[in-house]
């Protein structure tokens, strides 16, 4: 078994067996660090954005917490943040991919009990996807039986090669499997885009579909599986692509031993959305009429899978939650957070490990400003800056231990490297929420 720590005495070096990089939801857990003292040297088994997120993980030198931009001690930031949240009338809490699910498991709490809104960085990528999940359902499996069986691998709007890095060498594409002992040469790649991105020159068959026609070309892969007669001219007039080509695609699936097709945003935020996503699992749910066929979104942050769950396991709901009335309330578009925002709804925010003021719309960028909001990153950004309280914690993964859920949904142990001298997100968001309870006057129970 795998030692988790080694010293070596002469020259001072820990090394941490079986890391977990949490930089994208590969979330790979075979990482050997080389750790001397707070700094990073070596990250064994990283691809390039891997290493890049071990090895240029520093301590920055700046308070652990800032009340209207002046330092503050722990303790006031949380003092200040619970009341600022529980003084609000609508108070909306996002973000919460890049930390543990323990702190998202806090977080969802504090949320029950001031009576607010939670959403998650996947309103804003999969949310289509999990409105698709409801609709539909999901055929799937996890990565090590990919791995193992997946003779038909099939990206659609998807980008691995850039996104991640490892997903070919470790679950997909090169990895010699139970039942598939040559690996590569067992596999039928295809790759489905928009444009020729760098994962085509893995492809046995690029197909380079009309841009926003996903869901026809899905559509026409529906009736191809069941046989239903298609005019030639309109096929290639609606998705560039030939008929024939479909059909060959098609009787390729179908002799296939065990399928699996992996979707990016470019089928979730492009024209169609969630019909897209319905379109790609129903597609899946009917391949299982004549083979084993599975599908997965590949998620980009390392714990936003985690997200989800834990935002569905506490409320029913994955992203967009309304708790004002006291019991949850799903509605994409009316409780995410770029659309309170915009709209000028939420008085108040607490953004956990995300950068809104970086990536949200001109209209919800400029009322977040507006109004208070607590804001936790371990690294400055332009949220933080703006923050009525920004707590700089440490960073999980490197520093803090706990939970992540890779993309298939497994969820996977961290082991840190070294500790940090800001506490972790968990502490301060079970700070809050003790000091919100007493606030709200609910009695913390037994």
């Amino acid at each position: 078994m795998a030692t988790v720590e080694q010293t070596n005495t002469e020259s001072e070096l820990k090394i941490v067996e079986d890391a977990t990089c949490t930089f994208c939801g590969c979330v790979c857990d075979d990482i050997n660090l080389h750790v001397d003292g707070h700094s990073i040297v070596k990250a064994q088994n990283a691809c390039v954005l891997g290493k890049a997120w071990f090895l240029n993980h520093d301590i920055e030198e700046r308070p652990a917490c800032l009340i209207n931009g002046h330092p503050a001690s722990t303790a006031e930031g949380i003092t200040e943040a619970a009341r600022i949240l529980a003084s609000a009338r609508y108070p909306i809490t996002y973000g919460l991919s890049d930390t543990t699910a323990e702190s998202q498991r806090v977080a969802v709490s504090i949320v029950d009990w001031i009576g607010g809104l939670v959403d998650t960085t996947t309103s804003v990528c999969h949310g289509p996807t999990g409105m698709a999940f409801q609709g539909v359902g999901e055929v799937t499996a996890t990565l090590g039986e990919v791995r193992h069986r997946g003779d038909m691998i099939i990206f659609w709007g998807s980008n691995p090669a850039e996104s991640h890095p490892r997903h070919f060498a470790r679950y997909s594409l090169m990895p010699k499997g139970q039942f598939l002992p040559n690996g590569r040469k067992d596999r039928t790649c295809v790759i489905v885009d928009v444009r020729k991105t760098k994962s085509a020159k893995a492809a046995d068959i690029f197909l380079q579909i009309k841009p926003r026609r996903d869901f026809e070309a899905l559509w026409t892969l529906r009736a191809l599986a069941r046989d239903i007669e298609l005019d030639p001219e309109k096929v290639l007039d609606e998705t560039g692509i030939e008929l024939s080509v479909w059909q060959d695609l098609m009787d390729r699936m179908k002799a296939s031993k065990f399928g699996a097709i992996f979707f990016g945003m470019g089928v979730t935020m492009t024209r169609g959305k969630h019909a897209n996503s319905e379109a790609l699992l129903a597609l899946t749910r009917d391949m299982n009429k004549y083979t084993r066929f599975i599908c997965k979104p590949n998620r980009g942050h390392g714990n936003v899978t985690g997200a989800d769950n834990v935002v569905t396991w506490r409320t029913g709901y994955p992203f967009g939650v309304n708790l004002t009335r006291g019991y949850p309330r799903f509605n994409p578009g009316e409780y995410t957070a770029s659309d309170v925002l915009a709209r000028g709804e939420a008085d108040a925010a607490m953004i956990i490990a995300s950068d809104p003021m970086a990536n949200f719309s001109q209209p919800a960028r400029e009322h977040l400003k507006s109004i208070p909001y607590v804001a936790l990153d371990p690294k400055e950004t332009p949220t933080t800056r703006h923050a009525a309280v920004a707590f700089n914690v440490a960073t999980y993964g490197i520093n803090v231990p706990g939970t992540v859920y890779r993309m298939d949904d497994v969820p996977i142990p961290l082991r840190p490297a070294f500790e940090s001298p800001f506490p972790s997100d968990l502490e301060v968001l079970k700070g809050i929420e003790k000091e919100v309870r007493r606030l709200k006057g609910i009695i913390p129970s037994v």
